[in-house]
């Protein structure tokens, strides 16, 4: 059985800057899973992970010769999460092409910030970042048609009266719980 650090050894790395079809259906086999549930982690769909999905490797092809596993802390995998971060960040750009209200997507895109700020002060790309455990840990304090209005409202960008409707509730209800999750996420992530 191959372990992450065998399976990302240097010469896979270099075989896969020579474009080697076995080195990348290697690679794609190695971490594709992780991309995937990276992206749905991150509330990305499940048809929109697989978009995000090509995205990341096509990035990853484009970019393979500017890993570097000599620099301090430089972890194929830990590049890899900041690649998927990104296209993360840019689909939800591409996809939210119109204003939000406060606590809507550009404040989920700010707490993505501050994770990876915290993420670079600790001098690594983590997926378990603050934002992460944070979520996970707050999600357990909620219902689930309160997470599912927070949810649905603030990361993926549904109008507030279609998840008033689709989850039964009145339209403050909605505005409410995503208030309550917002407020409880900041307080767990000790952002003001």
């Amino acid at each position: 059985m191959t372990t992450f650090a065998e399976s990302t050894s240097t010469g896979l790395i270099e075989r896969v800057r020579k474009q080697e079809p076995v080195a990348w259906q290697r690679l794609v086999q190695l971490y594709g899973g992780l991309v995937y549930s990276w992206c749905r982690k991150f509330g990305v769909s499940q048809t929109d992970a697989a978009d995000v999905f090509q995205e990341v490797f096509r990035s990853v092809h484009s970019h393979i010769a500017d890993f570097r596993r000599d620099e301090p802390g430089q972890a194929f995998r830990g590049w890899l999460w900041t690649i998927t971060r990104n296209k993360i960040r840019d689909h939800f750009r591409r996809t939210t092409g119109r204003p939000q209200a406060a606590g809507g997507t550009d404040a989920m895109m700010q707490l993505l910030g501050w994770a990876e700020d915290q993420s670079s002060m600790s001098g690594e790309a983590s997926p378990s970042s603050p934002l992460l455990v944070g979520l996970e840990m707050v999600q357990a304090e909620f219902e689930d048609r309160t997470w599912q209005a927070f949810w649905r409202t603030t990361v993926d960008g549904v109008p507030t009266a279609q998840v008033a409707e689709d989850l039964d509730m009145s339209v403050n209800a909605v505005r409410l719980a995503k208030s309550r999750v917002l407020r409880r996420l900041r307080e767990q992530l000790g952002a003001t």
